[in-house]
This record gives C-alpha cells, structure tokens and sequence, in this order.
C-alpha cells in the first residue's frame, strides 16, 4: 500500500504538470499500474483481516468509496479544468499514507511467513481485547501449515487440478465482469447520451446519483443475502439494461418514437450502471479474495486481473468501432455475454458467506 499511494501521487502529478504527451502516458501508466494492483489488493487485505460476518459488507465498501469518487467525478468533471482534476486526485492518496502506520499487517499472512508472536498479537487487536481467538488462531494456523507442505505458490502452482474449480470461477468472473460493456457505459457514458439525443450533463449527473445508491445498498446487503444472490440480480439487470439500450437506438434508427426512444435510453443506462455498482462491479474480487487459499492467492489474483483487464481494453478499444458498425448492435451484444454471465454464476458459483476463508477454500480444493 506504501508503494501504491506513492504511484498514485507521482502518477497524477506527472498528469496535472505534463508539458508534453509522453509525460501524460507516463502518469496514466503508473495510475493503471497502481489501480491493477489494488484491485486486488484491497479486498484481499480487508478479507483476510475481518470476521466472517462482516467480511462481504468491508470487501464491497473498497468498491463502494471507489464508486463514490468516481461518481464524484461525473458530477464535478464537466466543470472543472482536467489539470486540476489531476491534483484532486492526489488528495486521498495524501490522507491515506500517514495513515498506513497505524494499518496492521493481515495476520494471515503473518502466520505465513512464520511470524506467529505478531500474527496472535495483531488477530486480537482486530478481534478486540476480550475476544476469544484461540480457536480463530488455531484454525488458521492449522490450515496455513498444512498449504505449506503441499506448494510453494509460484504460478505452476496454481495450475494444479485441486484449484481448477476456483481457477473456473474465478477467471470466469473477471472475463465476463468486463466483456459484457462495463468499460464501454464507463468510458463513454458521454458519448452514449449526446447519441441518445440527451444532455451528457443531466445523464452524467443523474447517472451519478443513481450509481451511488446503488453501491451503498449493495454493499449493506452482501452479507444478508449473500454473494450469489447479488451477482445473479446485478448480471440479470446488465442484460436487461442493455438490452433496453440496444432498444433504443433501434427505435432511434428507424425513426421511431423518438422522445420514448430517448426516455428509454435515459433509463436503460441507469438500470445498467446501477446493476453493475450493485453487484458486479465489486463482488468479483471478493470471490476471488475468498476462493483462494493463501499460497497461491497472489498467483491466482495476478491471473484473474490480467484476464480481466485484458477483456476490459479488449471492451474499450472497440466500442467506437461497434458503435459505428452498429450502435443498436453494439449493446445487444452486451446484452448476450451479460445472458451467458447470469447462466455461469447460476450454474458455477456456490454461496460462501457466513464461512471463514479456510472453510471456503477446503470446500473448494478438495472438491473431485
């Protein structure tokens, strides 16, 4: 996380004070190297250090502050010249690196590299003083001893036939996450609205709201009704939302009720993005913060990530052109890879919450 927040403020002041365009693609690729990273990152902290109960509700509030900003930026962006967008960018990673010396170390990973005074000291710092943690305690070492004599947690590793049901999983999740749109409504959400015929300004701002409140009510519910629930609501209203926007622009092409058409487009784009933050946007790396055990899980997270943003750029490099082939077209795909999302999580992804992580990924390495 040091090193993180250090990329990220480099990052953007090579940004906010670029002179010349190669200073730009030096800033963006430190922030897309950073932003790679703790995808990941995050949510696997926050996992490994929070009680079972708690542990969907503080993965998905990563995702939920991370929509906030970015709905933050819809709201102000318009409004305000790109340089200092670029220092506002700054601002939280400032707040957060004094911050990161009172952040323990996750007592999982202490366990794993054989500092067991501190893992116990940490674990009962989180738990509280009065808490019971022996049995917590015992249970991971047990199960962190037992992951040591089996592999190392190189990337070989991982390619063992015990993992693949989590490799499946996992990796299926990220691909779909980001190859039914998300990038495409993210990145050209503008675009999209000036097309429909709407003002990018109302559709930014409302869209901006409706993100919002979404992530905040997806994020309280994850542990009430579980992973597989939320996934499963959120890909069916990416295909539905998509589905509706594909409507639109066909409706718009042949020159058919036009002001319905635009309404609709209106709409559909707030049943997409607010599907997406309730779900699918950050529910993907909490399965796979939890559906790896602790000597492959950063093998495992590197692989899953280059899948997904490989499909994400795959996603956003193409759309002007779909677009232009086919604007209607171009989001009944969508609305097709999100059809074959919802049939994946109803058919491969098992519900794991109110389980500690050593239950999730015995049940899933031992599988046949």
């Amino acid at each position: 996380m040091w090193v993180l927040y250090i990329f990220y403020i480099v990052g953007w002041l090579a940004i906010a004070f670029a002179k010349v365009p190669w200073l730009l693609d030096v800033g963006r690729l430190l922030l897309g190297f950073s932003n790679g990273i703790a995808g990941y990152l995050l949510p696997v902290y926050l996992a490994e250090i929070t009680p079972k109960n708690l542990r969907g509700r503080f993965t998905a509030g990563v995702q939920m502050m991370a929509i906030l900003g970015l709905s933050t930026m819809y709201i102000v962006g318009p409004f305000i010249n790109w340089r200092i967008l670029a220092l506002i960018g700054i601002i939280p990673s400032l707040v957060q690196l004094p911050l990161l010396i009172y952040i323990p170390e996750s007592p999982r990973w202490l366990v794993n590299v054989g500092r067991e005074e501190e893992f116990e000291t940490v674990l009962r710092s989180l738990r509280g003083k009065k808490a019971n943690v022996f049995e917590e305690a015992a249970s991971i070492k047990d199960y962190t001893d037992s992951l040591k004599r089996l592999s190392g947690g190189g990337m070989l590793d991982l390619f063992q036939p015990k993992y693949y049901h989590s490799l499946i999983i996992g990796i299926g999740l990220k691909v779909l996450q980001h190859s039914g749109g998300s990038n495409a409504y993210t990145y050209y959400s503008g675009v999209i609205f000036t097309s429909a015929g709407l003002s990018k300004y109302v559709g930014l701002s409302t869209l901006a709201v409706i993100q919002m409140i979404t992530a905040i009510v997806g994020a309280s519910l994850i542990d009430k009704f579980g992973r597989r629930a939320l996934l499963l609501v959120s890909s069916a209203g990416l295909c539905f939302g998509s589905f509706l926007t594909g409507i639109s622009f066909l409706l718009q092409g042949h020159h058919l009720w036009s002001e319905e058409a635009r309404i609709l487009a209106l709409i559909s784009i707030w049943v997409y993005m607010g599907s997406y933050q309730a779900g699918m946007e950050g529910i993907p790396w909490v399965i796979v913060a939890e559906i790896f055990p602790i000597n492959v899980k950063g093998a495992a997270g590197s692989l899953a990530g280059l899948t997904g943003n490989i499909c994400s750029w795959t996603v956003s490099y193409n759309f002007n052109f779909l677009f232009q082939w086919s604007s209607a077209g171009t989001f009944f795909i969508y609305s097709a890879i999100c059809g074959v999302c919802v049939i994946f999580i109803a058919k491969m992804v098992p519900e794991r919450k109110g389980r500690t992580l050593e239950e999730i990924q015995a049940s899933l390495t031992t599988s046949p």
